[in-house]
């Protein structure tokens, strides 16, 4: 029979602490000319842009619908979601597909984005905490600020970007822009 000393029993401490500090996979993607990431966990597929069916009376951030393998995926411009510009259609253009909680269920949402990067590891060491201020989104979209090669890359909460309660809530609205919208949030 093998005894526990002292010094075994808090190894799965260390070990979990040394988990904690593995890095982590994020797919980095470019939006308005800005480099922005999102944990590969939430990541269900990457799409070409296209096939898109517009929907009557939305506010100007949400693109569309498409049909997913017989699924209705509601489609976000990132890039108006954000308060900017919508993004221009190009030939570079792809929809993430991201699964976001809603409550005990998943819901399927596309982002469309400028291009798609790669996929990064970023140790949680290079990862610094959310500005407070001097960003052009909202600080509660931003997860942190990852360091690559010198530069920082914008680590998006994709949970709070595409938080079905808020966007419902704009979309209620109906008739306003989405950069009035978020920006009187």
């Amino acid at each position: 029979m093998k005894t526990i000393t002292p010094a075994a029993q808090t190894l799965p401490t260390t070990v979990g602490s040394a988990e904690l500090e593995e890095p982590q996979q994020y797919l980095t993607f470019m939006l308005s000319g800005e480099t922005y990431a999102i944990s590969i966990l939430r990541i269900k597929e990457i799409i070409q842009y296209g096939q898109l069916t517009e929907v009557p009376r939305m506010p100007a951030f949400i693109r569309g619908v498409i049909n997913l393998r017989g699924a209705v995926v509601p489609v976000i411009d990132l890039s108006a979601r954000f308060g900017k510009l919508p993004t221009a259609i190009g030939r570079r253009n792809c929809i993430i597909i991201i699964e976001v909680a809603m409550g005990e269920e998943t819901q399927s949402v596309g982002v469309m984005v400028d291009a798609v990067n790669a996929v990064l590891e970023i140790p949680a060491g290079e990862i610094e905490p959310a500005p407070t201020f001097g960003t052009n989104i909202r600080a509660d979209f931003i997860a942190g600020m990852g360091k690559i090669n010198g530069k920082f890359v914008i680590i998006l909460n994709i949970q709070y970007v595409l938080s079905m309660d808020d966007m419902s809530a704009l979309a209620a609205v109906g008739s306003g822009s989405a950069a009035e919208l978020i920006k009187a949030e």
